[in-house]
């Protein structure tokens, strides 16, 4: 038996195997690269089209920032994988279904250019990632607070969705 110090819990491991940080990063990858499939097409074609809002940042930002981001992502889920906190289960399954919005993200809006469905579903997102760091929270704080970018970004890229939207009705 191990002590996560930042937390006093007791667990097996102190956060989980190597391997199992491995197949989240793998897997959050995998994630953002179905997302850049989706993507790939509708960014040379479409969305050089639309209206954008000023602060729209250059299209080179959005692939170092959201790989960070999944990085992050893996390494917290990672932290609290082995915890033994009653909410273990439902913080993966929070996770899961994040990782779904996500990807389904990039299709709606970029391989369906439907902006305001991928509002609708970014909205699903926020509110996910939003109980996943409160679930995080109560099991290691530096899981959560790793995820501050996170919400950050997606609260950004809410604004710049919502914005294209009112620009291109």
């Amino acid at each position: 038996m191990e002590t996560n110090e930042r937390t006093g819990e007791e667990r097996p491991n102190s956060h989980g195997s190597l391997a199992m940080f491995l197949a989240l990063a793998v897997l959050t990858l995998l994630i953002g690269g179905l997302g850049a499939l989706a993507t790939a097409r509708g960014v040379t074609e479409w969305y050089p089209s639309l209206i954008k809002p000023s602060f729209n940042p250059p299209n080179a930002v959005f692939g170092p920032v959201w790989t960070t981001l999944y990085l992050l992502m893996a390494y917290s889920m990672w932290l609290v994988w082995d915890s033994r906190s009653p909410l273990r289960t439902v913080t993966k399954l929070t996770f899961f279904g994040m990782l779904i919005a996500n990807a389904l993200w990039s299709l709606l809006f970029f391989g369906l250019h439907l902006p305001g469905l991928a509002l609708v579903d970014l909205i699903l997102y926020f509110a996910l990632l939003t109980l996943w760091f409160r679930q995080l929270r109560t099991q290691d704080r530096l899981a959560a607070q790793l995820q501050l970018p996170h919400l950050a970004w997606v609260t950004f890229a809410g604004a710049l969705n919502a914005s294209i939207c009112w620009l291109n009705k």
